[in-house]
């Protein structure tokens, strides 16, 4: 099986490498990563100029540009043969709830997904982040599960594990998305010269974290598995926009 490895937080950060290295006794993995941190890039690609592609002495190949473009030039363009996997990972942090809409962690995995390539996001969630070798165990695991039984179309799974180590875990739990509050205001402050700078705020604290949730998984020491789709379709609301349109009442 060959699988091509990618993350948001740069080539050299250390949940990727210890994901490659696990990864490495049951896959061919090659890794196509962002030169510097990306987090927060969501699904952006780079079309404003071109990309440069480099190997580090560690192996990794890096590029000049987004999550997604990692993804995008390592498909369409570097490998030979296309991927059997996607995996993007392991990130410094939890990608849950509405995290995931901002994620380039989770932008790397959907950008594998949409080139029709069974594709996975992996995360490790807690302030101290020890153990990015249970987070890579669990993603061997997931291959290996994958490697006995394919299928017919390909998944796109958003999944965050608990920062314990491996036996401490509760098991998987397959999930659905919560839900955060909004985000904390920006932060005003003065740069050297005296103008006034804004640093984004800190996410909201979890609104919708019941059971069958993510955040409820994290909570109780399981890991989360969030199959997810791409359609942003409303359907619900259809024909009250249709109504809206032809002048009706909504």
């Amino acid at each position: 099986m060959r699988i091509l490895l990618s993350n948001d937080d740069g080539y050299f950060a250390p949940g990727l490498a210890c994901l490659a290295e696990a990864l490495s006794a049951v896959a061919e993995a090659v890794v196509v990563a962002p030169e510097r941190d990306r987090s927060g890039a969501s699904n952006s690609l780079t079309l404003d100029r071109p990309l440069n592609l480099h190997r580090a002495a560690s192996g990794f190949y890096y590029v000049n540009g987004t999550p997604t473009d990692c993804v995008h030039l390592a498909v369409t363009g570097m490998l030979d043969t296309q991927p059997d996997m996607v995996i993007s990972g392991i990130n410094s942090g939890a990608n849950m709830g509405d995290d995931t809409i901002y994620s380039g962690t989770v932008a790397a995995a959907t950008e594998g997904f949409l080139l029709g390539i069974p594709s996975i996001a992996v995360s490790l969630e807690g302030r101290k982040l020890e153990h990015y070798a249970t987070a890579a165990r669990v993603a061997v695991d997931l291959v290996q599960r994958f490697a006995r039984r394919t299928h017919t179309h390909p998944w796109l799974l958003n999944v965050n594990v608990p920062d314990v180590p491996y036996d401490q875990l509760q098991g998987l739990e397959v999930t659905r998305l919560g839900k955060r509050h909004k985000a904390e205001p920006v932060v005003k402050n003065l740069n050297p010269h005296g103008e006034t700078v804004y640093w984004v705020g800190a996410a909201g604290k979890a609104q919708d974290a019941g059971e069958g949730t993510d955040f409820h998984a994290l909570a109780n020491r399981r890991v989360s598995v969030t199959p997810l789709q791409i359609d942003l379709t409303q359907y619900s609301q259809l024909d009250a926009v249709r109504g809206w349109i032809r002048g009706g009442a909504a």
